[in-house]
């Protein structure tokens, strides 16, 4: 009997095997986190299906399906790059964010965020649709490439100004980065995913579908409501006042100085 137990020995998880089954967890609660509501979520249970489609191939020994999978590999990895590349470069910019990085760097308030909040703050007040997206780790010079270029300072005055009804430059999106405005009148891509909320117009839409292919941060302002929205990560939190997007924007805009 005893001899018996000792043979189960490998059912018996050590230390190192606990540790590994929570990394492994925990990269997995990563993974699905960063894609969640993105059209990448789609995109990731394809992958899921061939993956799984791979390992019945080789547990039933079917020797054609075997040759396909193997001499694909080396295509999937440099498809999972591509498809992914937005997603691992947020999850990048995520972990250079952890605390344990905050000994090493000095964390800064952005100058942008007050410009910003003040100038969403009037545009609701006055019922002007605006769409104001703030680029982080994630450069959106295509983006940039659809409107006009400006390269001014960031201000509620001007932000206010360029989203006057029927100014030239008022019927699109601003790109802000750092402490500009690099353009104005953008065209930004629509979600692809079915939008059930009637409020939800062009504008939102937009904003939904720059966040989920980039990490920027979109300011939406409603031109029916006035409401205030905030874009990020494909999620669009509604109905923000000023001192929440203030909040919101401090959290997610913070620049960061080597100590």
């Amino acid at each position: 009997m005893i001899e018996h137990w000792s043979r189960m020995d490998f059912l018996r998880p050590g230390l190192a095997d606990i540790v590994d089954i929570l990394a492994v967890a925990a990269l997995v609660y990563l993974l699905f986190t960063l894609v969640s509501g993105t059209r990448a979520l789609q995109m990731l249970m394809g992958f899921v299906v061939l993956v799984v489609a791979a390992y019945l191939a080789q547990l039933l020994r079917l020797e054609a399906l075997n040759e396909i999978f193997e001499a694909g590999q080396l295509v999937w990895v440099i498809g999972i790059l591509i498809v992914f590349q937005p997603e691992l470069r947020s999850a990048l910019a995520r972990i250079g964010r952890t605390p344990v990085l905050k000994f090493f760097v000095r964390v800064e308030e952005s100058p942008v965020v007050g410009e910003v909040v003040r100038a969403a703050a009037q545009l609701s007040e006055e019922k002007r649709g605006a769409i104001m997206a703030i680029q982080r780790e994630v450069g959106l010079m295509e983006y940039v490439e659809s409107g006009k270029r400006l390269q001014a300072e960031v201000s509620s005055e001007l932000l206010t100004t360029i989203f006057a009804p029927y100014t030239p430059l008022h019927d699109g999106a601003v790109i802000i980065e750092g402490n500009n405005i690099v353009a104005a009148a953008c065209i930004l891509p629509l979600t692809q995913f079915p939008v059930y909320d009637a409020q939800i117009g062009t504008r939102h839409r937009a904003a939904i579908g720059l966040s989920e292919e980039t990490d920027a941060v979109v300011v939406v302002v409603s031109e029916e409501t006035g409401q205030i929205s905030l874009a990020v990560g494909g999620r669009l939190e509604k109905n923000l006042s000023p001192e929440q997007l203030t909040e919101r924007l401090q959290t997610l805009t913070q620049a960061r100085a080597h100590t």
